[in-house]
């Protein structure tokens, strides 16, 4: 007789999930279910549904081989219901139980509906995770602010990874000053390992080209890992060829290599596919042997036990409203050219279009590219978020919503980030060859051809002066917006006005 539904949802594709950990194979029955509105409720990028419902599929299949019973719904049959909690109450009247055991899902969406199905439903930890809830809200705690590093050397001391004794190793617990170099001419690797296609993942695109091929982002070619074996093939071979160099050139971009030394590993990781503590070790194991330098396993690591962790236990830690913050009070619509409609500013277009095709931006891209240009002209930034969290592969609210309410639109009015991470086209120019060949002149202040970035970042400057203006590490660019002459300043919050009321009428920028 049955005794419980365990529900495994897509991005828990683990066998040491907790629910399965606690799951016997002679009394309960495995739930999972592809389901529409799932795939919907943001329009996900048609290359993260397949990457899920492939990996589902596959997983799905390994547990039916080590002899669990295995109730698996597909999006095509005809008695799917569609949701989660529906595909819960229907299995519960076949199996006639009402009991669920389920992992703590990464978004209160789910939690939501979880908690208010007419089911017996008792959750877990999610363990995958090297932070608990509680050990994070302990660390919050009296805190007067919650910054990342200061959390990450705790993990760092917890795991004992790059440690030596109880000091770092090396000396220093962060590396970032040695991660800055701009854009090297020529890129030592051939970038993740892809692969082609098997039956299920061939079977799996067909469908979702039928069901969501109408949503934003290119379907085909699919390499993505599908499976554990993959996942780790494709990590290997990140450590053995790419991540020697990962650290010097982890902030930079090139319009012409959408991966340079990055692993791409993060979805693999967000769907249980990788565990973190695997991949952290992995990565301290080949600066050990010698093979990479301490700058680049410990910038790796720093995203991994670091950042990683870190934005999770915010987004649990502020609650179901975060998502929801708009502490600028910023009003704007997404442009359409972030659906892929013309622009003549090549860094965003170059953003934008590998996002299409590849469902992939690295960090800086997303931050100081399509984040900074969103932060800097004002756009709601709950648009953005669902724009993040559609059109990502390793999207879900967890990690996606503190790094874009927090860190990118600082519409969290700081509590992730000291400042608002805004700058002009210097930047963008100093680590990547996206203004050359562009329409625009990153030279140019104002006038015929002026770089959208420097008009809009004094703008930004401007209209937030009363928040901003005492920010101790936002002094200096106000001292020197206030040396300018009156008339420059005037020129370019009318010319950054000008270019808005374009932008916002649907004309070419």
């Amino acid at each position: 007789m049955v005794k419980r539904l365990i529900l495994i949802l897509g991005d828990q594709l683990s066998m040491d999930i907790a629910a399965l950990r606690q799951a016997r194979k002679d009394r309960d029955v495995i739930v999972m279910a592809e389901v529409a509105e799932e795939g919907s409720y943001v329009a996900h990028h048609p290359k993260k549904i397949a990457l899920i419902l492939a990996s589902m599929r596959k997983f799905a299949k390994r547990l039916r081989e080590n002899g669990w019973q295995v109730a698996y719904c597909e999006l095509d049959d005809t008695r799917n219901t569609q949701s989660i909690s529906g595909e819960l109450i229907r299995r519960a009247a076949q199996y006639g139980t009402s009991d669920v055991v389920v992992t703590r899902p990464g978004e209160f969406r789910l939690i939501d509906a979880l908690e208010n199905c007419p089911l017996d439903v008792t959750f877990l930890e999610d363990d995958r995770f090297i932070a608990s809830h509680a050990e994070f809200e302990a660390w919050a705690a009296g805190r007067k602010s919650l910054r990342m590093e200061y959390f990450y050397r705790d993990m760092r001391r917890k795991m004992g990874l790059l440690m030596d004794g109880d000091k770092p190793a090396g000396g220093k617990w962060n590396y970032d000053h040695d991660n800055r170099k701009p854009a090297p001419e020529d890129v030592a690797f051939s970038g993740p390992l892809q692969f082609t296609p098997d039956q299920i993942v061939n079977d799996v695109l067909d469908l979702v080209e039928a069901r969501f091929g109408h949503h934003f982002g290119d379907l085909r070619p699919f390499w993505f890992a599908t499976d554990r074996e993959q996942a780790q093939r494709a990590l290997a071979h990140f450590v053995r060829y790419g991540l020697a160099r990962f650290g010097d050139y982890q902030d930079a971009m090139l319009a012409d290599n959408q991966f340079l030394y990055h692993a791409l590993v993060s979805p693999y990781l967000n769907i249980g596919l990788l565990d973190p503590l695997e991949v952290c070790r992995a990565v301290e194991d080949a600066w050990k042997a010698g093979h990479v330098p301490i700058n680049a396993a410990e910038g790796f690591i720093r995203q991994v036990i670091g950042w990683r962790e870190y934005v999770r236990g915010i987004y649990f830690h502020e609650g179901p409203e975060y998502a929801q913050r708009n502490a600028l009070n910023h009003q704007r619509h997404l442009p359409d050219f972030y659906w892929g409609a013309q622009t003549n500013m090549r860094c965003v277009s170059k953003a934008v279009g590998q996002t299409k095709s590849e469902a992939y931006a690295h960090h800086i891209q997303r931050l100081m590219v399509t984040g900074n240009f969103a932060l800097l002209a004002g756009i709601d930034p709950t648009e953005v978020s669902e724009w993040y969290l559609a059109i990502y592969a390793d999207a879900f609210e967890w990690v996606e919503a503190p790094n874009v309410v927090g860190m990118s639109q600082f519409a969290d009015g700081g509590v992730i980030a000291s400042k608002p991470y805004v700058s002009s086209g210097a930047y963008i120019n100093r680590m990547s060859d996206y203004c050359k060949g562009c329409h625009y002149k990153v030279s140019v202040k104002t006038g015929e051809g002026a770089c959208p970035f420097n008009l809009l970042y004094w703008h930004f400057l401007d209209r937030h002066r009363d928040r901003f203006s005492n920010n101790a590490r936002m002094g200096n660019m106000y001292r020197t917006w206030d040396r300018m002459d009156d008339t420059k300043r005037e020129t370019v919050l009318a010319e950054a006005k000008a270019f808005l009321e374009r932008m916002d009428q649907g004309g070419l920028v």
